[in-house]
């Protein structure tokens, strides 16, 4: 039955409630993984206690793996308790993990996607979702272009009138420049660039969040945050993890794509940018920007020192 489209309320025209969460259903691809165990429904659970997701949400599993909706609530009810930042409720988890099934598909089986969409209308009429879709590809990359192309195919990159659909791409975006831009295309090729968010997970964590609170909004590190008072800074990732069962991921992206050209060259942005004319993300990105221009100029002057040809005269 397809959704009729949603009306908005006259008498919140004109309200700043920006910050309140539109309802919506989110689907997670790759939900079988570690990403979405470890840190997306923990993550979602810490939102929902924070009071800061909406009352209308439904969280939708699509993974390849067998399953039932109900293994799938067990499996990650045991990992929200290891890996949340906060002790579990557990009247908050049973009435969060209502809100959450599974659907089990090959990514490249359109099938799959026809039945997801029929799926995401049931939970329309049934959870008062709206219409609204956030897509979330937590799958390596080379999953990207199937899963885009059948969200497109399906008419699931499209939403009703008054309704979004949205996707959020995690990182590692490709593995060179060339492949990065060919992501960019396919992502384009199903999504509009304002329903597109390419993330770093690593920026949600508070520190992160904090720096910069920390350099902008202190009085004291504010003036003093400049080469005149601070003669260097070194940025240390501590990591407690060993491989695990992420032998695959790095056989393909090892330690140092999964680190550091996106986890510390963001914090190495943050650390050293100017202050952004507005917290809006192109403002913000801006600014990052001219972080990295400064430091590309000394590695390609220090590149084309030692590939240069040796001319000095011989003793």
């Amino acid at each position: 039955m397809p959704t009729e489209p949603f009306q908005s309320n006259p008498l919140r025209d004109g309200l700043n409630l920006r910050s309140i969460p539109d309802p919506c259903s989110l689907v997670i691809f790759g939900a079988s993984g570690d990403l979405t165990h470890r840190k997306l429904v923990p993550a979602l659970y810490n939102l929902a206690a924070d009071g800061a997701l909406p009352q209308a949400i439904s969280v939708v599993g699509f993974a390849r793996r067998d399953k039932t909706s109900e293994v799938f609530r067990k499996e990650l009810g045991e990992a929200v308790r290891k890996f949340s930042r906060q002790a579990v409720n557990d009247e908050l988890w049973e009435n969060f993990s209502n809100s959450i099934t599974y659907h089990r598909s090959e990514f490249d089986n359109p099938e799959g996607y026809v039945s997801l969409a029929r799926h995401l209308e049931e939970l329309d009429a049934a959870r008062g979702t709206r219409g609204n879709r956030l897509f979330y590809l937590a799958v390596a990359p080379d999953q990207f272009e199937v899963i885009l192309e059948n969200l497109r195919k399906s008419g699931l990159n499209t939403a009703a009138p008054g309704s979004w659909a949205r996707v959020i791409v995690e990182k590692p975006f490709g593995t060179d420049l060339p492949s990065a831009r060919r992501l960019n295309d396919l992502v384009e090729s199903a999504f509009d660039e304002s329903q597109t968010y390419r993330i770093d997970h690593y920026l949600g964590k508070e520190t992160a969040q904090n720096i910069m609170v920390m350099r902008f909004a202190n009085a004291i590190f504010e003036a003093m945050w400049n080469s005149r008072y601070i003669d260097h800074v070194q940025i240390t990732a501590s990591e407690p993890l060993g491989v695990e069962g992420r032998a695959g991921y790095y056989d393909k992206s090892g330690a140092l794509r999964d680190m550091v050209q996106n986890h510390l060259l963001q914090l190495l942005c943050l650390t050293a940018m100017e202050p952004p004319a507005g917290l809006d993300a192109d403002s913000i990105r801006d600014e990052k920007v001219k972080v990295l221009r400064s430091a590309l100029l000394p590695a390609r002057r220090f590149s084309a020192m030692w590939s240069a040809p040796n001319t000095a005269p011989a003793p």
